[in-house]
């Protein structure tokens, strides 16, 4: 990441605790889980992967300033154009409201950054992402840290080297990111996080 939107230079993290999304443990809020399921937005995958991005860039009410900068959108549009990077995306009436993008390496997904325009738009897009990586085969699903926003669905913290071996083993598989999502898999879906919630 750069330290701000004009900042040439990238860092590599690596932070101590790592923020993860247990794929077996995620949680839907009753009240998303009724947005989800009444389709106010439609869901796509892939459609517009650099919009995602420069729109995760924008200046918000919580952040002023973006670790997003050119070389990194310059950087992730390759990753998408050889099918490593993806994007979930949310539109209403033809307007792009709201998602997340991320990178693809055996079956992990590092989640990067997300945007809303419309309340609940990056939800519903993480509740449609979740939902392909347990279709696809993913076991790992790393969210780098844990806010209040993605506490909500069951994000924790690991210790650096439990990370690892987490990495490591999910590294190994060979998943499949699917760029559509049949509504019955989505119910599947919903239906097994209301089991485990």
């Amino acid at each position: 990441m750069a330290e701000h939107q004009d900042d040439p230079t990238l860092y590599w993290i690596d932070p101590e605790k790592r923020g993860i999304m247990p794929l077996d443990r995620f949680k839907i809020p009753r009240r998303l889980r009724k947005t989800v399921r009444q389709q106010s937005f439609e869901v796509k995958a892939d459609n517009a992967f650099e919009d995602v991005i420069r729109l995760c860039a924008e200046p918000a009410d919580d952040r002023k300033e973006t670790w997003i900068n050119e070389e990194i959108v310059k950087l992730y549009v390759d990753l998408f154009e050889i099918g490593r990077a993806h994007s979930v995306e949310c539109w209403l009436d033809d307007q792009l409201v709201g998602g997340l993008y991320g990178v693809a390496l055996g079956g992990a997904f590092f989640g990067e950054s997300m945007f809303s325009r419309v309340t609940d738009a990056s939800k519903v897009a993480l509740v449609h992402l979740v939902a392909r990586l347990k279709q696809g085969g993913y076991t790992l699903l790393d969210t780098q840290f844990v806010t209040n926003h993605l506490n909500q669905f069951g994000a924790v913290e690991i210790h650096r080297s439990g990370y690892r071996q987490l990495l490591s083993s999910a590294l190994d598989k060979n998943a499949t990111f699917h760029r559509e999502l049949e509504d019955s898999a989505l119910e599947s879906f919903i239906q097994s996080t209301t089991q485990t919630s």
